[in-house]
């Protein structure tokens, strides 16, 4: 058996030579006087070398503590020297894999489907709130709870909805990891029903009875002349109000009598198509003689590059006596509830609320789904709203 003297003053000679130890380790001493553990062993009829360590960073003691356990995977039938290998390609993985290293490169791989906006805020929510807590950790070591206190962070914010999304992001990430094979599941899912949820509140509305008051009040109405004609297209179109305030010239179609909202703009991220009925290309010629050289249908007065703001609505509204009445956001639930009680399909008016498709195969073909219904519809909505006033 070696002893640490006899390992410290081995001399080398002008070829490698070994002292051995017992149970198969032995140190080679080679002309240049470095110092190398080797432990021989047999593997499936094989003889083979396994190397522990350098003398003397790797002690005498260590040096048989790794021979001991290599001995130990040999008894469980694991060749050590395919062990090491396996556990140096998983440091090397997990040092490639970290969270952010992932999270980047998926990232990188969605850029084309976003817009240039929602694509800066995923990354700049990702390098706030998680890169810095878990950014530096192996994706596949990370456990549910360490993500939870991530967003538990957030949420300490009064942040619910940014911590919502944070999990739903981190899920794709966690997703893509384990598509690509650098992680074994995603561990978001261990999360459902973790973090604290907002109190929904429905946008206030206006019902059918209420409508006689409200389109009177419109034609009274004394403010800016081209927020009163938004508010009528708006009810005409029940479109989502940033859908109807970045609405370009562009995007109407008089001789099809559509207005085409590019994928770009819609929170589905799909074309839709609004049948404009008669009164509505009568509103969109009244919009057109007062801002028909700008490039929107509703410039915003103090800086024409873009449209106005979602405040101009509302507060045009308020003026109008509706201040927690009714929003303009709720013309969609009112016209989805008076179409509904007038029997139209209620696929039909889902579709032209344009709501989520979960279908994404489908969702990518159903922009003139149910089109003829959907002009029909649409021409009666404002027949409807004619009739009241």
């Amino acid at each position: 058996m070696l002893t640490d003297s006899a390992c410290k003053n081995a001399k080398p000679s002008e070829k490698a030579r070994k002292i051995s130890d017992e149970k198969g380790l032995y140190l080679e001493i080679m002309p240049n006087g470095s110092k190398y553990w080797r432990l021989k062993y047999r593997f499936a009829s094989k003889e083979k070398r396994l190397a522990i360590g350098v003398y003397p960073e790797v002690s005498l003691k260590e040096a048989r503590e790794k021979r001991d356990q290599a001995r130990k995977l040999l008894s469980e039938n694991i060749d050590p020297s395919s062990a090491k290998k396996e556990e140096k390609l998983k440091k090397y993985l997990n040092s490639e894999t970290t969270f952010e290293l992932v999270a980047r490169e998926w990232h990188q791989k969605q850029v084309n489907a976003w817009t240039a906006r929602h694509s800066e805020y995923v990354l700049r929510r990702l390098e706030a709130d998680i890169f810095p807590k878990i950014g530096f950790k192996p994706i596949n070591n990370i456990v549910a709870p360490e993500l939870l206190l991530v967003l538990r962070e957030i949420e300490k914010r009064g942040a619910l909805d940014i911590a919502k999304r944070a999990r739903q992001t981190c899920g794709q990430i966690f997703r893509y990891a384990v598509a690509t094979g650098k992680a074994e599941r995603d561990i978001s899912t261990d999360l459902k029903g973790a973090l604290q949820s907002r109190k929904k509140t429905n946008y206030a509305r206006l019902d059918a009875r209420e409508l006689p008051e409200f389109l009177e009040k419109i034609e009274e109405y004394d403010g800016e002349y081209q927020t009163k004609l938004a508010l009528k297209l708006l009810l005409l179109t029940f479109v989502r109000t940033i859908e109807l305030r970045g609405a370009r010239w562009e995007e109407i179609d008089f001789v099809k009598k559509e207005w085409r909202i590019p994928a770009a703009r819609m929170k589905m991220r799909e074309l839709h198509i609004v049948p404009l009925s008669n009164q509505a290309l009568d509103l969109i010629d009244q919009i057109k003689l007062i801002n028909g050289n700008r490039e929107y249908l509703f410039p915003n007065r103090n800086n024409p590059l873009t449209y106005i703001s979602e405040n101009t609505l509302l507060y045009a509204m308020y003026r109008m006596g509706y201040h927690s009445r009714a929003t303009p956001h709720g013309f969609r639930a009112t016209a989805s509830t008076i179409l509904n009680e007038h029997g139209f399909r209620p696929d039909v008016i889902e579709r032209q609320l344009a709501h989520a498709e979960r279908n994404k195969v489908r969702a990518s073909y159903n922009h003139a789904q149910y089109l003829p219904e959907r002009r029909t519809m649409m021409q009666w909505w404002a027949d409807y709203l004619s009739k009241l006033f």
